[in-house]
């Protein structure tokens, strides 16, 4: 009975010793994806992103750099400069094109796909083997039976919103 009195509280010590253990062994991971050490980057520079495409809808270029924009801003500590930064993204939308899918018996296309791809530089100028030269490319299906005009808007907004992700993932996100 003495013996139980004396190691009780020892044992208890030693429990709450190894959880702490095991848990001070855990990665931890942001919600957001993001890897920065903000110790070390604090400033990030993104460039326009001009379209280079041979169809151009002129919207676009705005849209996607306000939504690049707004993503790092809400993700990241990091500030925007605009010249001299620890990070620096820039690039230009290579692709906007139109085509047809899912074609039916009647050898009409049922869908059109509406496809943006974009070039990407993403420069560290901390760490030199970091740097990426990437294009990414996203695409939406809509009804062929509709006006490009009636649901461009949209369907750019989703594109761009994709095509951001898929961006700050490769680069600020470390995947």
């Amino acid at each position: 009975m003495a013996w139980n009195k004396l190691f009780r509280p020892l044992l208890a010590v030693l429990a709450l010793a190894s959880v702490w253990m095991v848990q001070s062994c855990l990665p931890r991971y942001t919600l957001n994806g993001s890897a920065i050490d903000y110790n070390v980057y604090r400033t990030i520079h993104v460039s326009e992103f001009p379209i280079r495409a041979a169809l151009v809808y002129p919207p676009l270029q705005q849209q996607f750099e306000n939504d690049l924009l707004d993503y790092i801003t809400r993700n990241t500590r990091l500030q925007t400069t605009d010249a001299g930064s620890d990070l620096q993204l820039e690039g230009e939308i290579t692709g906007y094109s139109l085509s047809p899918q899912a074609v039916t018996e009647d050898a009409y296309a049922s869908k059109t796909r509406l496809t943006i791809t974009v070039r990407v530089k993403y420069t560290d100028n901390k760490a030199e083997n970091k740097d990426i030269d990437q294009t990414f490319s996203a695409y939406r299906d809509f009804d062929a039976s509709m006006m490009l005009t009636d649901v461009q808007d949209q369907l750019c907004a989703e594109i761009s919103k994709e095509l951001v992700d898929l961006i700050f993932n490769a680069t600020l996100g470390n995947w």
